[in-house]
């Protein structure tokens, strides 16, 4: 079992950064992809990056320039650094883990809670 926990989310205005984490415990990550997803209210997951064993990052197109995925094994996490940020990312951020490699909320094994990023304009 992996439990995963997410921080760093919180308000911050338009054109602002924050920087989340999520760290794993339970298992090393070594082995796994790691997403993150966010989701609105009453809106499906929706993907927003991730990066896979080999530490080469995938991006969704809606934050592509803007948002930096990056995984430190030996502290067992997974960041995402987020700039230029636009009211539209304003969500519940997910960190996902998976031993395969895509994109689909559905091919994730484990996941954590959540933490709020909140964009006002």
């Amino acid at each position: 079992q992996v439990q995963l926990v997410e921080s760093g989310g919180g308000l911050v205005q338009a054109g602002g950064s924050l920087r989340l984490s999520c760290t794993a415990s339970g298992r090393t990550i070594n082995s796994y992809v790691l997403d993150w997803f966010r989701q609105a209210p009453g809106k499906e997951p929706e993907f927003v990056a991730l990066i896979d064993w080999n530490s080469t990052p995938y991006y969704a197109d809606s934050v592509k320039g803007r948002f930096t995925i990056s995984r430190d094994n030996a502290e067992n996490t997974v960041y995402l650094q987020m700039n230029s940020l636009k009211p539209e990312d304003t969500s519940l951020y997910y960190c996902a883990a998976a031993t395969g490699y895509g994109i689909s909320p559905k091919n994730m094994d484990y996941w954590g809670e959540g933490t709020q990023v909140t964009v006002s304009s």
